[in-house]
């Protein structure tokens, strides 16, 4: 399948998107990190085969990368939960080694003030955000640590159910049943409070449909979804309908429109060709297998790597033409104050022309070639995003 890049045949001005991309603060809302980010032979600060690393944050000029301390679905189990925290420890860790190897280019920011502190020395931000609080049990006590260790963004669940909220896409192989009529446990209500006292916005990806909702309720600070797309463009239980999408604004929150090829083209052929190259190999159901439970630990690896492998080129799937298209919905729907702009690049993220943190001065370019101001292309690259989280950060204070 071939994908046009349209964009890159119009006439554009330059000097213009040079000025705006030089200008604006640049916020991708969500980015991830694979197992083995920035360990011995796979150095962050050196260009990898990854979609975020040091050479590539300074070619894209992106100034300010919300990375997840995201972890895998995995059973809601003491196995899985061990699991899961160990894979967010050693993510943070490789993330900490990253900023403190390469104290000229990169800081961790906590704040508002800091981001644009970091930004004013020419640096470039790091933020925390964390996904799917499977990693901490029941253990309430634990955002409090996360707080402290810099995350300012938070979402209870991702692929699966767990002790504080229920996904918009349950995993059989868990034994999670598909019913979209739960949302959050009371250990889920009691977060939400909790991320409010401690100033961390609540993602609202993930979030089955009633669990948005009661999120929304609860929460006393407008909350975001860091990594979604629209129902209306295509049909995905992922994807935010248009009343979920009028919600989020009416509360005052942000949805961040994610460049993820199988949220933005219908049919796209990615989901058939995930499933053909990654688990038909090993004769395994996507959904229904739990392929760590039934593989070798050799199988495994092997299946581990044919994923990796796979999320490296999912890109190609769908062009930034689509990804702007997607965008222009959102803002037509809920208005510019209320959309961003994320990527989910080691996930799977990126589409043609926003292939990794390097490209990122495109998505501005296309923005202007569709007529977007400066005024409007820096709330969507950052500016909704800092209006919610200088909010979250006055609640805390009060």
């Amino acid at each position: 399948m071939t994908i046009q890049n349209l964009y890159l045949t119009d006439t554009i001005d330059e000097a213009l998107v040079d000025k705006i991309h030089a200008e604006i603060v640049t916020i991708d809302g969500h980015i991830d990190v694979r197992d083995g980010f920035n360990s011995p032979g796979n150095d962050a600060g050196q260009d990898t085969e990854g979609q975020f690393d040091l050479p590539k944050l300074l070619r894209g000029k992106l100034k300010v990368s919300v990375v997840a301390l995201a972890a895998d679905a995995v059973p809601d189990t003491a196995e899985g939960h061990t699991r899961a925290r160990q894979q967010i420890e050693a993510k943070y860790n490789a993330l900490a080694k990253l900023v403190a190897d390469h104290p000229q280019h990169l800081a961790f920011a906590r704040s508002s003030a800091d981001i644009k502190d970091i930004i004013s020395t020419g640096k470039q931000a790091i933020l925390l955000s964390f996904l799917n609080a499977v990693s901490l049990g029941t253990d309430l006590s634990a955002l409090k640590i996360f707080h402290e260790r810099g995350v300012r963004l938070l979402g209870l669940v991702h692929i699966g159910n767990n002790a504080f909220a229920h996904s918009s896409r349950p995993n059989k192989a868990f034994g999670d049943k598909p019913d979209n009529n739960l949302g959050l446990t009371d250990l889920g209500k009691e977060a939400v409070t909790e991320l409010n006292r401690l100033g961390i916005i609540v993602d609202v990806t993930q979030l089955s449909p009633r669990g948005l909702e009661e999120t929304i309720s609860l929460s006393k600070t407008p909350v975001i979804a860091s990594h979604s797309a629209v129902r209306g463009r295509v049909d995905s239980p992922r994807n935010l309908s248009n009343s979920e999408l009028k919600a989020i604004a009416e509360s005052g929150g942000v949805v961040n429109i994610v460049a993820f090829a199988p949220y933005l083209r219908d049919r796209d052929g990615s989901q058939e060709a995930f499933n053909t190259e990654v688990f038909a190999p090993f004769n395994l159901r996507q959904g229904l297998d739990d392929p760590r439970a039934v593989l070798s630990a050799e199988d495994f690896e092997r299946f581990q790597a044919g994923y990796r492998k796979f999320s490296g080129k999912r890109h190609q799937f769908a062009s930034l033409v689509d990804y702007l298209d997607a965008v222009d919905y959102a803002v037509r729907l809920i208005g510019i104050d209320h959309v961003g702009l994320s990527s989910d690049f080691n996930n799977g993220g990126g589409v043609i022309g926003y292939a990794h943190v390097g490209e990122a001065k495109n998505v501005t370019r296309e923005l202007v070639r569709r007529g977007y101001d400066q005024t409007a292309i820096e709330k969507l690259w950052g500016g909704n995003f800092l209006r919610v989280l200088k909010q979250a950060e006055a609640f805390s204070a009060s």
